[in-house]
């Protein structure tokens, strides 16, 4: 394979991940317009977890759907218990960024969201794949004559 198709090769394993991360980018800052109440504070903290599964494939597109879901869930939990510190809370009040990348408050029920949302992850991978790997070996229909 010469260079410049093994960038394409990247570039495309890549393209997917890339692609759902700004669709649960765009859902999760528009999930509180839709939603209400815990139902939309949940309903985030699930695709933030989410786009930690699609931002691992992005840098790491052969990692096993499995191995990003374990990740995905472990940095959720990870910034969860970060801020214990307060840490994310002042530099929550200085920058909304940091707000929306590292909450503010520790919040014990935000964790069981965040394995749903990897685990919703690794369920789209595997149905996205097996949809793929249907249409490969799909034989060509046949049309009566």
């Amino acid at each position: 394979m010469s260079g410049e198709t093994t960038v394409r090769a990247r570039l495309r394993s890549r393209a997917a991940p890339a692609a759902a991360a700004v669709v649960t980018v765009a859902a999760g800052l528009s999930v509180r317009s839709v939603l209400g109440g815990d139902l939309a504070k949940y309903a985030g903290d699930a695709l933030y977890a989410l786009l930690i599964f699609w931002l691992v494939l992005v840098v790491a597109p052969r990692t096993r759907a499995w191995i990003a879901t374990i990740v995905a869930f472990g940095v959720s939990a990870a910034v969860e218990l970060f801020q214990l510190t307060g840490v994310p809370a002042e530099l929550g009040a200085h920058s909304a960024l940091a707000r929306l990348v590292l909450g503010t408050t520790f919040n014990a029920p935000d964790l069981p969201f965040y394995a749903v949302g990897a685990a919703s992850g690794w369920a789209l991978h595997r149905i996205v794949r097996a949809v793929r790997e249907g249409r490969r070996r799909r034989p060509p229909a046949r049309h009566p004559r």
